[in-house]
């Protein structure tokens, strides 16, 4: 069956814990959507599952969907401890002499974190992208080098970036694909969705001109479940998004490029919506974070390590169908020897048909890193056990 060969290639790809590029194959060949786009993809987000693609590698200028990256980096800064959203970030005078869509920074402006972030994903503003690249890589140039690495190490094939916000410039480019790629990366931080599922929000709030922000996506008022993530639009690129929703555990997220006007991009990526939520369910298996075993660990400074899973496990559906006609089996490779890396794979889930296909094969990994332990670690450990063994 179509839908299974596709569930297949899916959910090889969601699972790789370096974040694969999507499986090149639509689950419906024949389907004609996104007529009037250029290039456009839709796929659901925890599988990877493509559902529906066109032109999807085709080299196109993105617009502000360049913003996708610039906020992937800024949320993966905070999540590594190097920015908080309390932070205050000054505008350079290049920053605040950006022109197109902007929050009208003032040279020498001060903002935190969070409403830069604000300026970024809700008004698409083109000054608080180049303030928060200068603040995070020194310069904006030193930025977009993180960009173009982060872009290679997500598989991101026809992808280069010369700025940080999508501003027209010469061999600044992306695809549908590559942009779902990144979107789909975007989303793993929760918190981003508050940011571009707003519809409208204020800054300088307390000042005497607060600053009136309004989605530039209206889907996110307009259609049920979508919470982002970013349009785009120059004169070159035409009418851009990467659009995301979320219905009854089911998240998509959709694609056009080179759209002709904001209605038919909007009127278009809502039927690619429709189509998705109308014939596919999913069905969660795993909650990120979720411990399915332990293992013991040999002469670790720990003994034991919980395996868990890495992110949502999901299984995508036809509607109708159901998750009884698979099997589930939790493979392990122990024995453990320290140091562990919670980095490195030690078991998978193994998720197959009744007659024993291989549909999808799950990473799982350490909870945490186990440090090896020392002589004194362990010869109070083998003291312990003695006096024990005594007793």
């Amino acid at each position: 069956m179509k839908w299974r060969r596709n569930l297949l290639a899916g959910c090889i790809i969601s699972f790789s814990i370096l974040s694969s590029p999507l499986a090149a194959a639509a689950a419906e060949p024949q389907l004609q959507m996104a007529p009037h786009a250029k290039s456009a993809i839709l796929l659901e987000v925890d599988t990877g599952t493509i559902l529906f693609e066109k032109n999807a590698n085709e080299k196109l200028p993105p617009a502000s969907i360049t913003k996708v990256m610039t906020l992937l980096l800024i949320m993966e800064a905070i999540e590594r401890g190097e920015l908080k959203l309390t932070d205050k970030v000054r505008a350079s005078e290049r920053a605040a002499s950006m022109g197109g869509s902007q929050i009208f920074l003032q040279p020498g402006e001060e903002m935190t974190v969070d409403d830069m972030v604000k300026g970024i994903s809700i008004a698409s503003g083109n000054d608080a992208s180049v303030a928060m690249a200068e603040h995070i890589g020194g310069t904006e140039e030193a930025f977009v080098a993180k960009m173009n690495e982060r872009a290679k190490k997500l598989g991101m094939k026809n992808t280069h970036f010369v700025n940080s916000n999508g501003l027209p410039v010469p061999n600044h480019y992306s695809s549908a694909m590559d942009i779902a790629i990144m979107s789909r990366e975007l989303l793993k931080h929760e918190m981003i969705t508050k940011y571009t599922g707003t519809y409208q929000d204020y800054l300088r709030k307390d000042s005497a001109t607060p600053f009136w922000l309004v989605n530039t996506n209206r889907l996110v008022r307009f259609y049920e479940g979508v919470d982002g993530l970013k349009t785009g639009y120059t004169g070159e690129a035409k009418y851009c998004l990467t659009a995301t929703a979320k219905r009854n555990n089911m998240r998509i997220l959709s694609v056009v490029m080179g759209e002709p006007d904001t209605k038919t991009r909007n009127s278009e990526i809502a039927s690619m919506f429709d189509y998705a939520f109308n014939h596919y369910q999913v069905s969660p298996l795993y909650k990120k974070g979720d411990v399915v075993d332990q293992l013991t660990v040999d002469k670790g400074k720990e003994t034991k390590v919980n395996v868990v899973t890495p992110r949502a496990v999901s299984m995508l559906m036809k509607k109708g169908e159901s998750p009884d006609m698979f099997e589930r089996q939790i493979v392990l490779n122990p024995p453990l020897y320290a140091p562990v890396s919670r980095d490195k794979a030690v078991g998978h889930i193994f998720i197959r048909t009744k007659d024993g296909k291989e549909m999808t094969r799950v990473d799982l990994f350490p909870e945490k890193t186990i440090e090896a332990a020392n002589t004194w670690d362990l010869l109070k450990r083998t003291t312990s056990k003695v006096i024990v063994s005594y007793q």
